[in-house]
């Protein structure tokens, strides 16, 4: 594969394909010298599992239908069909260096898929990627605990690795060699995002009752960013009640059943915490000036951490409410004359427990009128209120909490995609010292940027220290600040891109 047109576009990228290729085959090499000897032989167990399969094909259409809206991953296919060459046979080789048996199936799919649904590295950086495949199958392989009585991996690997990956990112300030940021922001270029995740989210949670966890995660953040929104006047994030990214997390991440509880109060209880540790690490991330879309990959392997914690808790508060439903004087286990034992005519079996907790359907339900609710309120594909620059120029102007950062971070990214109105206007901000703190040099900086994009007030700005001029945004600049986080605008006709500024608040559009 290292021959492919695609990775002979970048040395480095060829590189990496070869590196891994020749260290796979010195670790084959090693492992025949010295099992040469040995009268056992390896073999392998073909087993097919649905939570592997099922995932794996929802994941890939993620990708099919994302990449049809964003050429990158398109782009990507090729490196992620190496990876899932790297992964099998790194994955055999570790297992037949520890035992004699390798368990092949659809296994190294769903973690392939997962990891490069929230992270991979630019190519110049790409060996890196198969390093952090390695650790995933590396803390299955060795990181392990004794549940329900069998030795089974603590973490969700991809959520191992990601999670690893992302403190080395955060602690060097090394983001830029991923396409981190891009995958997170790139996601709602595909038209109704969120209702292709709910509905694909309903195979993986009616194959394996995960509806708790992800509905449960999903309320959290809904509730805690409304209440934050009606206490503080702006939204908590800010173009949504649950940025995309967090809502593929959520159905496709943190809901590996492999590593989440058991019980269905165990379930809900990991849902809710995990919608809460991605709401503080949004805020404490943004308040350190680091990228923010870290917050749904860092509290997953705690959680995994806390599962059994999580399923005894649920036990115990169980225990507890069948006791307290109990009237008084009633053993909790009736007492039977000695010599006799309880039989069951043959054939029958012991029904499942029922109630509300247990039913599966009914939670695919109360999590479908949910949603209904998310989308009727605005919280999913249609347009979010922070999505319009005027609300957080008028929120900042009334001092609403994070208003103004936020306004310069939007400002920012629309100055990196060229818009010239943009730029004028973070100049602007660091000449007058209003927004941010004063700085000339790096308003010089922004206005000559704008100039160079042929905005005329930034040319202005540039010649005269003296003066700040504003000016509206152009019809080229609007193709790009209308676009609600969806693609460029580059063929909507003006009447229509001008009737759409007005709708979002820019008082200039609405004039006849």
């Amino acid at each position: 594969m290292s021959l492919a047109p695609r990775v002979q576009s970048s040395a480095v990228l060829g590189g990496s394909f070869q590196a891994a290729a020749a260290a796979l085959a010195i670790w084959q090499a090693v492992l025949w010298l010295r099992l040469r000897a040995e009268p056992a032989r390896r073999s392998f167990q073909v087993v097919l599992r649905p939570q592997h399969y099922l995932q794996a094909a929802v994941q890939l259409s993620v990708f099919l239908y994302w990449g049809y809206f964003w050429r990158p991953v398109y782009d990507h296919a090729w490196l992620l069909v190496a990876q899932l060459l790297f992964a099998y046979a790194f994955d055999l080789l570790l297992a037949w260096s520890r035992r004699e048996r390798y368990v092949l199936g659809f296994g190294p799919f769903p973690i392939i898929f997962s990891t490069n649904l929230f992270l991979w590295f630019r190519d110049d950086w790409f060996y890196l990627q198969f390093v952090m495949l390695a650790a995933g199958f590396m803390g299955k392989e060795f990181v392990r605990w004794r549940r329900d009585g069998r030795s089974t991996h603590i973490f969700n690997p991809s959520a191992f690795s990601l999670g690893l990956f992302s403190l080395i990112l955060l602690a060097t300030g090394t983001t830029d060699l991923t396409w981190g940021q891009d995958i997170a922001s790139t996601l709602t270029l595909a038209p109704r995002i969120y209702l292709f995740l709910f509905l694909i989210g309903l195979v993986v949670m009616y194959a394996f009752s995960i509806t708790l966890v992800a509905g449960s995660a999903a309320i959290v953040l809904f509730g805690s960013s409304a209440l934050y929104s009606a206490v503080t006047g702006v939204p908590y994030f800010i173009d949504s009640e649950i940025p995309s990214a967090v809502f593929l997390g959520l159905h496709l991440l943190v809901t590996d059943p492999s590593t989440s509880p058991r019980t269905p109060l165990g379930k809900a209880v990991f849902g809710a915490l995990y919608g809460a540790g991605v709401f503080a690490l949004y805020a404490l991330l943004g308040a350190l000036g680091l990228p923010t879309f870290y917050d749904k990959l860092l509290c997953v392997p705690l959680l995994n951490l806390s599962v059994q914690q999580i399923d005894r808790l649920a036990a115990a508060l169980q225990d507890r409410r069948r006791a307290a439903a109990r009237p008084e004087g009633t053993p909790a286990r009736a007492e039977r004359p000695e010599g006799m034992t309880a039989r069951r005519p043959k054939g029958t079996t012991v029904p499942a427990p029922t109630g509300p907790l247990q039913s599966n359907p009914l939670h695919m339900a109360v999590w479908a009128l949910f949603f209904g609710v998310m989308t009727a309120s605005g919280a999913t594909d249609g347009r979010h209120r922070g999505d319009t620059v005027p609300f957080w120029e008028q929120a900042c102007a009334d001092g609403r909490p994070l208003a103004c950062e936020r306004l310069i971070r939007i400002e920012t990214n629309y100055c990196g995609d060229n818009a010239g109105w943009a730029c004028n206007e973070l100049g602007r901000h660091h000449r007058e010292g209003t927004v941010v703190p004063a700085d000339p040099e790096r308003a010089l900086e922004y206005f000559a940027q704008a100039c160079e994009l042929r905005f005329q007030a930034g040319c202005v700005n540039l010649l005269d220290p003296a003066s700040t001029v504003r000016a509206d945004p152009r019809a080229l600049d609007l193709r790009l600040l209308l676009r609600e986080a969806g693609p460029n605008l580059l063929d909507m006709p003006e009447p229509m891109l001008y009737a759409r500024a007005c709708d979002h608040g820019w008082s200039f559009a609405c004039r006849p």
